[in-house]
C-alpha cells in the first residue's frame, strides 16, 4: 500500500464523515441560530429552550436520513476492508 493509497483512504474517510454528519450538523446549526435570535428578541435566557428544539430536530433528521447514513458508512467500511484484504494477499 503506497502513501497515495493511504491519503486516498483518509480523504474518503473525511468525505464520508462530512456526508454522514453534514445534515445533522446543519439542522442543529439552523435551529440553534433561530432559537438564539428568538431569545435575543424576546430576552429569554432559558437554557432548555435551545436544547429541546435541537434534540427534536436532530432526532427527526436521524430518523429520516438514518438509512442513507448507514448505507454510506457500510459502503465505506466494505471498500476499506476490500483494500486491506488486497494488501494482505
Amino acid at each position: 500500500m503506497t502513501s497515495a493509497d493511504v491519503l486516498n483512504m483518509g480523504r474518503e474517510a473525511l468525505l464520508t464523515a462530512l456526508i454522514v454528519l453534514g445534515p445533522v450538523m446543519a439542522v442543529a446549526l439552523i435551529i440553534g441560530l433561530s432559537v438564539a435570535v428568538f431569545q435575543a428578541v424576546t430576552q429569554l435566557t432559558e437554557p432548555t429552550l435551545t436544547f429541546v428544539p435541537k434534540l427534536i430536530g436532530v432526532g427527526i433528521v436521524i430518523v429520516l436520513l438514518g438509512p442513507l447514513m448507514m448505507t454510506k458508512i457500510v459502503e465505506f467500511a466494505r471498500q476499506n476492508f476490500e483494500q486491506i484484504s488486497q494488501v494482505l494477499r
